[in-house]
């Protein structure tokens, strides 16, 4: 069997996406670079052309929020110029193409759901860099799948969970922002998703329209609200956590403002693809049973 090749061999998804792969016997292959260099059109050519996969997910991009305000060349050649070529060598040999994107190309002023047809407006350079990057993959490949995603966390990387849990074994009191909305969403289950969706979409069980979809877990909360349940949930596997205070967002100034409603309406993803991800807190408790597992085995992700 032909592998599904993923852009951004050490991301979460890209590492869930492997794991996920591997219970289901389905052929993963990840990579990055310097092998494949989403800033170096002819790498992705050469890399594309060889594997030759049956599927093609680019979970790759410049995601530091922050940083991209004085890198902004450095963000946009990855998230939009990247994306656009890896869609553009997509099309050309007939591969399906899923491109990850995210919230932050709305401004968060909305009082309800976002949905796939409102009209984005980044409040940053990231932003702005992975809206673009949409309209180039759409541009270049019409047939592309655009699922924008939220508030990712896993076992693996640098997230919410991680830093949350890093910092319960040295502060006393952690101050968290209380004011900002989202659906907290295990990477490991937006790979099921992801998965699921290719699936279908080669075994044509499904009529695909092709464009934007929204994919995250179920429910809400605010960043406050997931902290005091990492904690809870830290606490009963017997492992200390501190006191929380919650803040506003005017108290933990950034370079760049984050949306205080990053809700998605996934209704789209769930008619099309019969997947409904599960609410955010019962895929909270199997991550923090893994990294439990791995701070008693000393292991580190």
């Amino acid at each position: 069997m032909r592998p599904i090749l993923v852009a951004g061999k050490n991301g979460q998804l890209a590492r869930c996406l492997a794991d996920v792969g591997g219970q289901r016997a389905v052929p993963i292959f990840l990579t990055e670079r310097p092998e494949f260099d989403l800033e170096d059109s002819r790498s992705i050519e050469r890399v594309v052309t060889a594997i030759f996969p049956r599927a093609i997910v680019n979970a790759a991009a410049y995601t530091a929020v922050d940083l991209a305000e004085s890198n902004a060349e450095r963000a946009f050649a990855v998230n939009r110029d990247g994306a656009g070529q890896l869609a553009a060598t997509a099309r050309r040999l007939d591969i399906p193409f899923i491109h990850i994107s995210t919230d932050y190309v709305f401004d968060g002023r909305k009082s309800v759901l976002y949905c796939e047809d409102d009209t984005p407006s980044p409040l940053g350079v990231y932003g702005q860099s992975k809206l673009e990057g949409e309209m180039a993959v759409m541009n270049a490949n019409a047939d592309s799948l655009v699922f924008r995603t939220a508030w990712v966390y896993s076992a693996y990387g640098t997230n919410f969970v991680k830093t949350m849990l890093r910092l319960a074994g040295t502060h006393d009191l952690v101050r968290v922002v209380d004011d900002q909305l989202g659906a907290p969403t295990s990477a490991s289950v937006l790979a099921s998703a992801v998965l699921d969706a290719i699936a279908q979409v080669l075994e044509n069980k499904v009529q695909v329209e092709p464009g934007v979809y929204h994919v995250t877990a179920a429910g809400e909360t605010t960043w406050f609200g997931f902290a005091s349940a990492i904690f809870a949930g830290w606490r009963e596997r017997g492992r200390r956590a501190p006191r929380l205070e919650a803040i506003t967002s005017a108290d933990y100034p950034s370079a760049v403002k984050r949306p205080a409603n990053s809700r998605l309406d996934c209704a789209k993803f769930q008619r099309t693809f019969g997947t409904c991800l599960p609410l955010w807190s019962t895929s909270l408790k199997t991550c923090l049973d893994i990294l439990a597992d791995d701070q008693r085995e000393g292991r580190r992700c």
